[in-house]
């Protein structure tokens, strides 16, 4: 039942790097913005981001933005959207320019910003902060600037439901803090929410990844793509089972030299690709799930000790490591692969605007086509800057364009929804739809999926989340059994090649009469 109503020019939901960017954009243009947060502002999934921003500027030699751009279709197992890849990587120097005027403080090494390189990049093109608290230090730009901007932030609200006129368009936002249910009245509404890591057990993602803005839009009306491709990150610090956000270690460690050994100290991927441990994530994370499975190994290691200076040059692994007992100056790191980053979500153009009117997306919720079936390391913050400028150019533009949305337009009751026991799924989604799939095992996890689920109006932040990831779980499964090859970081164990005479194309998931996800037949034609 609504309790407050409050008005907006723009609703935006997430403060990570592509929400706190746009809000920030639009209040410079004179837009009333509010920013939805679930947490505390800056408390998502961008703080926890390592390894840096991907960004040709001109100042290294042999790399340009045209390698860049090659890089990016490589790591992209041939379903980028060219446009969209050229339009993020030559949008990239200007918009970190304008990170750096907001205070943002990157690495140097002497007069010019420090450099790395990660697996499938062709150069050291990777810009760092804080040595590898990269996001950590963006978000406390960004934070800083919104508070400087006066910018109306609601922390501890979490996005129910897009409300829609009659028409289709998204004229608002449905909230809910704790008990106290509201209404964000607003011609547009911005999901900026990032990925859906917590469908498995064991991520390097927040609680607040729960899938949110992917399942709003879909409710909505929107098409999503490419949720098949979910990034699981090669090194992930293992200290044994464990369930909930998992240290990362930044993949800048074997940028800088590191080796993934096996138990017998044998560095396994010199034979695997030509670019060894530098390899793209997909490749990586996979070959450790097979060494280990064959080697019975419940982890690989990574050898940084010949690294100099890792403490003062990776603080945050470092840390990590200590905490639990190991020393990477002496030891290799015990790792290995968890949930990352989702490279698909909701469709949009590269202005962030989805098929809806009113609704737009930027940052991981989106699938602007840039990352294809797997996502080259540091493009996503990337993207959450370049996108997260160009949504409100979009949405200025459409403002002035279209007439005026029925702002008063009637709150429906809350629907029921199905809601699934999120431990039974996530024991599901990481045994079934991991790394290494199969027909009867997605086949498990979707009836698995299925008997934990009931049907009822979600309560509170959890039920909301829950519901969320039900739907997510769904989607997921929908895609992944009706991709029926290898690719990117979809990996089928029954159909271990790639097939690009038939399965060339990203396939598009929509929500049919019943609520239930379904591919979109005519994806497999070609659409994109």
């Amino acid at each position: 039942m609504t309790g407050w109503e409050a008005g907006a020019d723009l609703v935006v939901v997430g403060s990570g790097v592509a929400g706190l960017t746009a809000a920030l954009d639009a209040a410079a243009a004179g837009l009333r913005v509010v920013v939805v947060t679930k947490d505390g502002i800056g408390e998502g999934s961008t703080r926890w981001a390592q390894g840096g921003v991907a960004v040709v500027l001109g100042d290294v030699a042999g790399d340009s933005l045209g390698a860049h751009v090659a890089d990016t279709l490589a790591a992209g197992g041939g379903l980028n959207d060219a446009v969209a890849v050229d339009t993020v990587v030559r949008g990239g120097p200007g918009a970190v320019r304008r990170l750096r005027g907001r205070g943002a403080l990157f690495d140097h090494d002497g007069d010019r910003p420090a450099r790395t390189r990660e697996g499938g990049h062709s150069a050291f093109r990777v810009v760092h902060a804080g040595g590898d608290a990269t996001g950590a230090e963006i978000e406390r730009a960004l934070v800083a600037a919104t508070r400087d901007a006066g910018v109306t932030v609601l922390d501890g609200h979490v996005a129910v439901e897009a409300l829609r006129e009659v028409t289709g368009r998204v004229v608002g936002l449905a909230v809910l803090a704790g008990d106290d249910a509201g209404v964000l009245r607003a011609p547009a509404v911005l999901l900026a929410t990032g990925g859906y890591g917590q469908l498995y057990s064991s991520t390097t993602n927040p609680g607040t990844s729960t899938g949110d803005g992917v399942a709003i839009a879909l409710r909505a009306g929107a098409t999503a793509a490419d949720l098949e491709f979910v990034q699981f990150h090669p090194t992930v610090l293992w200290t044994g089972p464990a369930v909930g956000r998992r240290p990362l270690v930044t993949e800048a460690v074997r940028g800088e030299g590191a080796v993934l050994l096996d138990r017998t100290g044998h560095a396994f991927m010199a034979g695997v690709h030509p670019l060894a441990d530098l390899a793209p994530r997909d490749v990586v994370a996979a070959a450790i799930t097979r060494h280990t499975a064959e080697t019975g190994s419940d982890c690989a290691w990574l050898d940084a000790t010949a690294l100099p200076g890792f403490a003062t040059r990776f603080p945050t692994v470092f840390a990590s490591c200590r905490e639990a007992g190991i020393d990477p100056r002496t030891d290799p790191i015990p790792v290995n692969p968890a949930a990352h980053y989702a490279c698909g979500g909701v469709v949009t153009d590269t202005w962030g605007r989805t098929g809806v009117p009113g609704l737009y997306a930027a940052g991981e919720v989106a699938r602007t086509g840039l990352h294809g079936a797997n996502r080259l390391a540091s493009n996503s913050l990337l993207e959450g800057l370049v996108v997260g400028e160009r949504v409100v150019r979009a949405v200025c533009e459409d403002r002035a364009a279209a007439g005026p949305a029925l702002l008063t337009a009637p709150v429906e009751p809350a629907p029921a929804l199905p809601v699934a026991d999120r431990a039974t799924l996530q024991r599901a989604m990481s045994r079934h739809a991991a790394i290494g799939r199969d027909a009867a095992g997605l086949a498990a996890a979707s009836d698995a999926v299925e008997a934990a689920t009931t049907v009822g109006v979600p309560v509170g932040r959890a039920g909301v989340e829950d519901a969320a990831l039900t739907l997510l779980a769904q989607a997921v499964l929908a895609a992944a059994g009706t991709r029926r090859e290898s690719r990117g970081c979809h990996v089928r164990t029954d159909f271990p090649d790639r097939d690009d005479a038939h399965q060339a194309v990203s396939l598009r998931v929509r929500l049919d009469a019943a609520g239930r996800p379904v591919v979109v037949t005519d994806a497999l034609a070609g659409a994109a």
